[in-house]
């Protein structure tokens, strides 16, 4: 009997023990579960700058190059900092300021562009100031005031090659076919203004005939063609073109008449095929005029970390010849 009272009251304070731990065990906090980190303390991502490239033209070897140098300048050193878009006008200056709107309607920090024409993209190019955004022209420049004008001095070059032309090449003495680039470009009128002003300097060079082909080699060729059909043997010595492109499309049609011999042809440039032309002696010289892509990215980032670029940024020029043409060989575009 001793036995089973000492059982029952061992087994009595039993129940009363887990009873008694129950209500301890139901009130434990569960196990933290894991949360995103709280708003004020995430570390946000860096802002990124957002830059516009309004190219004119991407259907000539030289426009080719220099988006292709936009491009590479921002891809191999700014992506973690810079987004870039990409727009291409073909060659229509309407195209372009429709372009440049839509770049403007997306937020861009810095227009990056080459004009196709002076007059057509100023008031844009105007607008884009007057709202604040960097503008940075690249080759040809536009009427009204821009951030950064980055090219080689047209001006420059025309001159150059007038004073070549009329001391080394004609001796004083001869007559010039000129074939210009596209009407109303910066870069044409400086080309032919400047080559025609120090031409007055020689009165016994004259220029004989002078047209447009557009910066393309395609209507340069038609364009000699017909010179060929107008002017005899003899009566025209040099063939003056606005750009390499022009240049050899005056080549081909001169060789194909078998007129190339006793005919001087100048470009603009330095295109790897017109550098190789002048080492076969059938183009007498171009003077380089590098694109600036590069340059002008370079410095649209300088521009966004608050730092000074002189304005215009000049690149420089070379004239190219028989005399170093061994230099050049394979440097062009």
């Amino acid at each position: 009997m001793f036995n089973i009272k000492r059982l029952i009251t061992f087994v009595l304070m039993l129940l009363l023990l887990a009873a008694c731990a129950s209500p301890q065990a139901a009130t434990q906090a569960p196990a933290p579960e894991a949360t995103e980190p709280d708003a004020a303390t995430a570390q946000p991502e860096a802002e990124k700058f957002l830059f516009g490239f309004s190219q004119a033209h991407n259907g000539h070897p030289w426009r080719v190059n220099q988006t292709a140098n936009v491009r590479d300048a921002w891809a191999e050193n700014l992506t973690d900092n810079v987004d870039m878009i990409f727009t291409d006008a073909q060659n229509k200056s309407d195209k372009q300021v429709s372009d440049i709107e839509d770049l403007m309607s997306r937020g861009i920090d810095v227009l990056i562009l080459t004009p196709h024409t002076a007059e057509p993209l100023s008031p844009v190019v105007k607008q884009a100031m007057d709202s604040g955004i960097k503008v940075i022209t690249l080759d040809r420049s536009v009427n009204t005031p821009v951030t950064v004008h980055v090219g080689a001095d047209n001006k420059l070059i025309g001159k150059a090659a007038a004073k070549y032309i009329a001391e080394t090449l004609l001796n004083g003495s001869g007559n010039i076919i000129e074939i210009q680039g596209t009407l109303g470009a910066s870069a044409t009128i400086d080309r032919h203004d400047d080559f025609m002003k120090e031409l007055e300097n020689y009165p016994d060079v004259k220029v004989i005939e002078s047209q447009t082909a557009d910066y393309s080699r395609e209507p340069a060729v038609k364009f000699m063609e017909d010179m060929l059909q107008r002017f005899a043997p003899g009566e025209f010595t040099v063939v003056y073109a606005h750009n390499d492109e022009m240049a050899l499309g005056a080549i081909q049609a001169l060789k194909a008449a078998g007129r190339l011999e006793g005919v001087f042809v100048v470009g603009v440039d330095g295109q790897n095929e017109a550098i190789d032309a002048i080492k076969a002696g059938d183009m007498t010289a171009t003077f380089t005029y590098l694109n600036g892509g590069k340059e002008g990215v370079e410095i649209a980032y300088k521009l966004m970390m608050g730092e000074t670029v002189p304005n215009p940024y000049v690149l420089d020029t070379v004239q190219i010849d028989s005399s170093n043409v061994d230099e050049w060989l394979g440097k062009g575009f």
